[in-house]
C-alpha cells in the first residue's frame, strides 16, 4: 500500500526537481492552449480539471497534503517563466472520473475570466 501512495504522489506533485505525470501534463496543457491577444501578451489557460481514477481522488481528498494549491502555484511559476498572463486567478478543481474510466487522470483546461464582483 505504501509504494502505491508513493507512486500516486510522484504522478500528481514533483518530488525533487522532478515533475509528476499531472504537472507535466498541467503544464503541457498550459503552453499548447495559450491564446495571443496582442503584440507582448500571451493568455494561459487559468482553470484547469483534473479528472482522476475515484480511489486516487478518495486519498488525495483525505489527505492533509494541498495538492491543488502546490499545482496552482507551479503553473503560475511555469507562466510566469514563459511571459504569460491569465484572465483570471488560476483554479485547479480535482474530480474523480466515472466508474468506467480506464485512464489514471484526464485533464481540461480553459481560460476563464475573473468573476465580477457584485455589490
Amino acid at each position: 500500500m505504501e509504494q502505491w501512495t508513493t507512486s500516486m504522489w510522484r504522478r500528481m506533485l514533483p518530488v525533487r526537481q522532478e515533475q509528476g505525470e499531472a504537472l507535466t501534463t498541467l503544464l503541457r496543457q498550459c503552453d499548447a492552449n495559450t491564446l495571443i491577444v496582442g503584440r507582448r501578451r500571451v493568455v494561459a489557460p487559468n482553470d484547469f480539471v483534473i479528472e482522476l481514477l475515484p480511489e486516487i481522488h478518495r486519498l488525495i481528498a483525505a489527505s492533509p497534503l494541498p495538492v491543488a494549491p502546490a499545482l496552482a502555484g507551479q503553473v503560475r511559476r511555469h507562466a510566469a517563466e514563459q511571459g504569460y498572463t491569465f484572465a483570471g486567478p488560476v483554479a485547479i478543481d480535482l474530480r474523480p472520473a466515472p466508474d468506467d474510466t480506464i485512464f489514471r487522470f484526464r485533464v481540461h483546461s480553459r481560460i476563464a475570466p475573473a468573476r465580477r464582483r457584485e455589490f
